[in-house]
């Protein structure tokens, strides 16, 4: 007993050293990027990871009112681009995820296996022939050029997540639902939609996170800056001002903080999302 006692102990203990480990991990690049956003250059080469003395809000505040670069249509960009994604997302991944889950044919299980086959590829592995077919279809320079791209390597999760809750949902359920006059569409959008209310949620949040942050295609698509998104805008700003690591880290500490924002909104309906499960019988 004590033997078992002391082995739930250590775990407990390697558990919370690792959860510190991480924290600092993520904490420590936050905490120094937002005090050197309120620091002369001077004062953060010589001492990066103290707190500012005196605070200067100079950098903030010529961000925010576009005396120093231009943030805010770079914000409403990758709003545009985030906002679209996850609406392609939702719309196709629900009749495609119904679809897969209530409807039986020959190649139902290899149309999956074919989705499935996206969360096994980087988009950069792809990056040729994205290009060359975006091209092809005169979407470069364009915010669909983004939107699609990112909706269809996003598509796998989707599926996957709300394939398997449907399936789980009971068939007397849908049953009960024919008994009543509802057809397949009814029974999606008012039976199967609300009960995916947690995945839905959980592919949201979690597709206009990555969006927010996706720098590669939007490189990749747009040529003019007025369409850039903000990781572009960074790179933009970095390339303007090497010299004021000061002013790069008050745009870094904009351009993430409506991400984080979102994040730390919506991460209970993250944690539903991937470990609820739906009605049972």
């Amino acid at each position: 007993m004590r033997s078992m006692t002391r082995r739930n102990r250590l775990m407990a203990a390697i558990k919370y050293l690792v959860c510190a480990i991480m924290i600092l991990v993520i904490a420590v690049p936050l905490y120094i990027s937002v005090m050197g956003g309120l620091k002369s250059v001077g004062q953060l080469r010589a001492e990066p990871v103290s707190l500012p003395n005196p605070v200067n809000w100079n950098q903030y505040t010529d961000m925010l009112t576009g005396k120093n670069g231009s943030f805010w249509p770079k914000l409403v960009n990758s709003v545009v681009i985030g906002l679209g994604t996850v609406g392609v997302i939702l719309i196709i991944g629900t009749f495609a995820g119904y679809a897969l889950a209530r409807i039986k044919f020959k190649l139902n299980g290899l149309i999956y296996a074919y989705f499935q086959l996206g969360l096994l590829f980087p988009l950069a592995v792809a990056i040729l022939p994205l290009y060359l077919q975006l091209r092809s279809f005169h979407l470069l320079d364009s915010a669909i050029g983004v939107i699609l791209p990112q909706a269809a390597f996003g598509l796998a999760m989707m599926l996957m997540l709300l394939r398997g809750f449907i399936k789980a949902i009971p068939l007397e359920l849908e049953e009960a639902a024919a008994i009543d006059g509802y057809s397949r569409f009814g029974f999606l959008f008012r039976i199967v939609v609300p009960l995916s209310t947690p995945i839905l949620a959980t592919v949201s949040v979690l597709t206009l996170v990555s969006s927010w942050n996706n720098f590669f295609t939007p490189l990749l698509v747009f040529n003019s800056e007025k369409k850039y998104t903000l990781p572009m805008g960074v790179m933009n700003f970095m390339g303007e001002h090497a010299a004021d690591w000061n002013l790069i880290l008050a745009y870094l500490t904009l351009a993430m903080i409506p991400a984080v924002i979102i994040y730390v909104l919506c991460q209970k309906y993250i944690v539903a999302g991937l470990t609820g499960g739906a009605i049972k019988g």
